[in-house]
């Protein structure tokens, strides 16, 4: 099978890869993700058995009729977001106990028991379509959302009518309850609507009226009969959803039916001032009782707020302020809390500097630490991600007990360390430590469960299998270094089969070069694509400039009201750098491809700097930035109507008269995320000006291809156009 069909039918070697871990409170079990074999879309939940290795499939999609193909829009949004591609179980939730586990399928919801002998699925008798299904703490009942109404069912049937009973729906036209907003899912990773308060007497869930919010429509030139979709679209400068937050009590069924639905409790803060909602959690105050925590974001993104709330009366008080006076970067996995009531938190120390770790008031990461995430709080153990310092393509863990006041990296089990470094995540309960590994010294991923993770007496008790397909192709070739008087972050990317002395190859850039995104990593899957293009007969190179992650805030920043001089900049640089130390190039034929921002990035390296980019693939690009979404378009370039030069220094539809080389776009008709009217009104320009261009549309895809066929043939396609526009690029 070649390459690219197997990386489509594969989705990039990701199949088959264990993943969305849960660990029970003793550590001893572990639940997991994954496909039966690398090429099984439909996904299952297995369980691990710590001591004994035993792995056992606790749910398999195919035996229970799921139905990929007609998910409800919700779930499908939900995806979309997720960047989840695959099928079968995507997610699931498991109680505090870790006895049953609850998932969807096609709108439908089961459950499966985690202990006893009887682990069989059974299905819960929902209003479907049903999304985003939770189990409560104790186990005994599910929340889910039906059509923008949070409902809850109990598990175990005792013959009552209201066993399935509406908490909340819909107070007007365009509200819903339990669901996150667009702007919310897709730019501050906050992927849900409702949680669960630690007691399983309430819900806190957010409220989302999208009135005022832009009406756009996608649709599908390949389905006339069926009418374009709506979308509510919170373009830059324009008005974002109405979001609230509201505390719900969950009765009993007999409550319910002599009550009725319950009153939701109004948390209220500043939404003038604060109107984004990032995180919402519940945690357990001094006196035993739940209390609400939440943050919530101005505009301008330059501050951010944590409060808490009691659930009982609404009543709301600020407990830390982060200030920035460019933009306040939200953080994974914060706010948390240790076992005995201490914030974990991420910031700049005096708001100027690295951003630190902090568990109250005590930084407990170092100052050579690029902080990435806290990864998890297990009791007074906190482990949390990061870079070294000077090593972006690294990404390591560190393990703080706040109690005994140590802090030290997680290692890797004894005999596994290559000592290259690599990319490491995990998860923590119960002191085990579900580990993973990435390293440029082997293919895949390796997944190892230690046990005791935080004392001198861990235990790695074997590893969880990865089924991932092996790649069929070369081991990549790859030469990393720090590029230019900025030490860019740079790998160069070479074929198998080429040899010293052999004519200079061809360039092709392979950028991102964008903020929360790095391509140059340490890990061998960072570079499998890269590779094949390698192979066609191209010497690849990627660099990360300034505005992606992995080196500084400074960094990070510099792209503040422009994204586009030094992101192409940094380009130009790490092009120049690598001609220098290698003779191997030939930088009189240059080509450079990417996709979303990296689709942006080579369009505007043909249009500014045609001297040095002599053809570009653009895929999904954002090409006028006012197009783009409100969170993420507003924090780089403040609002259009202040910054109306900006905008225009940033987006390329005055440049399109500039092309003089060859550009081909492409893009998914239905995007909802980068709409088409992007690469449509470029095409238009172009058009105009009279300048020759190529537009691959694609029918039913969205913002990145699923199809495999489609995703094959992009790769054939794009190293076509490449190798003719570059005059003759040498095969292998």
């Amino acid at each position: 099978m070649s390459f690219p069909r197997q990386q489509a039918r594969t989705q990039r070697f990701t199949i088959g890869v264990p993943r969305n871990f849960q660990i029970s409170p003793d550590g001893e079990r572990v639940t997991f993700l994954r496909g039966r074999h690398g090429m099984d879309k439909a996904t299952c939940l297995w369980q691990y058995v710590t001591e004994t290795g035993a792995v056992t499939a606790l749910a398999d999609p195919s035996a229970l009729g799921a139905d990929d193909e007609n998910l409800p829009p919700e779930e499908r949004a939900r995806r979309e977001r997720m960047r989840e591609h695959g099928g079968g179980i995507v997610s699931y939730t498991v109680d505090d106990a870790f006895t049953r586990a609850v998932f969807t399928l096609s709108g439908r919801v089961f459950y499966v028991d985690l202990v006893g002998d009887d682990n069989a699925p059974r299905e819960l008798p929902v209003a479907t379509p049903a999304v985003d299904p939770r189990i409560s703490p104790a186990g005994d009942r599910v929340a889910y959302v039906h059509h923008g109404a949070v409902r809850v069912i109990d598990i175990v049937d005792n013959g009552d009518q209201d066993r399935d009973r509406v908490l909340v729906e819909p107070d007007g036209e365009h509200v819903t309850w339990g669901l996150a907003d667009l702007v919310s899912a897709e730019e501050m990773n906050r992927m849900r609507g409702f949680w669960w308060a630690p007691d399983g007497a309430s819900l806190a869930v957010s409220r989302v009226d999208e009135a005022d919010v832009n009406r756009w429509y996608v649709g599908d030139p390949n389905r006339p009969e069926q009418e374009p979709r709506p979308l509510r679209y919170p373009a830059a400068g324009t008005a974002n959803p109405d979001v609230r937050l509201a505390v719900i009590a969950v009765p009993s069924p007999t409550a319910y039916r002599r009550d009725g639905r319950p009153e939701p409790t109004p948390i209220e803060w500043d939404r003038e001032e604060l109107p984004y909602l990032p995180t919402v959690d519940w945690t357990t105050g001094p006196d035993g009782n739940p209390t609400l925590v939440f943050t919530a974001q101005s505009r301008d993104q330059g501050t951010l707020a944590l409060f808490s709330a009691d659930p009982d009366t609404g009543l709301v008080s600020r407990t830390r302020t982060e200030s920035d006076d460019v933009w306040v970067e939200l953080m994974p996995g914060v706010p948390d809390f240790t076992a005995s009531g201490e914030l974990v938190w991420i910031g700049r120390q005096g708001g100027s500097g690295e951003r630190r770790v902090f568990v109250g008031d005590r930084a407990i990461s170092g100052d050579d630490v690029y902080v990435r995430a806290v990864v998890g709080v297990d009791g007074d153990r906190v482990l949390f991600s990061g870079s070294p310092a000077g090593c972006p393509g690294d990404q390591s863990l560190w393990l703080a007990d706040t109690r005994a006041g140590t802090c030290a990296p997680v290692e890797l089990p004894e005999g596994t360390d290559d000592g290259h470094g690599g990319l490491r995540a995990g998860r923590l309960r119960g002191d085990t430590l579900v580990l993973q590994h990435r390293s440029m010294d082997f293919t895949g991923v390796r997944t190892f469960v230690v046990s005791n993770a935080s004392t001198q007496t861990r235990r790695t008790h074997g590893e969880i299998e990865s089924v991932a397909e092996v790649p069929e192709l070369p081991e990549p070739r790859v030469r990393t270094w720090l590029a230019g008087e900025r030490r860019i972050p740079t790998a160069l990317v070479l074929p198998s089969w080429y040899r010293e002395g052999q004519a200079p190859l061809p360039v092709l850039m392979a950028p991102y070069g964008g903020p929360h995104a790095q391509r140059v990593l340490n890990a061998r899957g960072a570079y499998l694509s890269s590779q094949w293009f390698a192979e066609q007969g191209f010497a690849v190179l990627i660099a990360d400039g300034r505005g992606t992650p992995g080196v500084g805030v400074e960094w990070e920043q510099a792209v503040h009201h422009d994204l586009a001089e030094p992101v192409l900049a940094d380009q130009v640089a790490a092009l120049e750098d690598a001609a220098r130390r290698f003779d191997c190039l030939d930088t009189s034929r240059v080509g450079i491809h990417g996709w979303s921002f990296g689709g942006y990035l080579s369009a505007l390296a043909v249009l500014r700097r045609p001297e040095v980019f002599h053809v570009a693939v653009a895929g999904a690009p954002v090409i006028d930035w006012t197009l783009y979404d409100t969170h993420y378009t507003e924090r780089y370039l403040g609002l259009p109507q202040e910054r109306e030069e900006v905008y225009a220094g940033s987006s390329l539809m005055s440049d399109a008269a500039k092309l003089e080389r060859p550009l081909m776009l492409i893009h998914g008709l239905i995007d909802d995320n980068v709409v088409f009217a992007h690469t449509q009104r470029m095409s238009e320009a172009l058009l105009a000006a009279g300048r020759p261009h190529t537009v691959l549309p694609l029918a039913g895809v969205t913002h990145s291809p699923a199809d495999p066929v489609t995703a094959e043939n992009l790769l054939r396609l794009q190293v076509d156009f490449l190798k003719e526009n570059l005059k003759g690029a040498p095969g292998a």
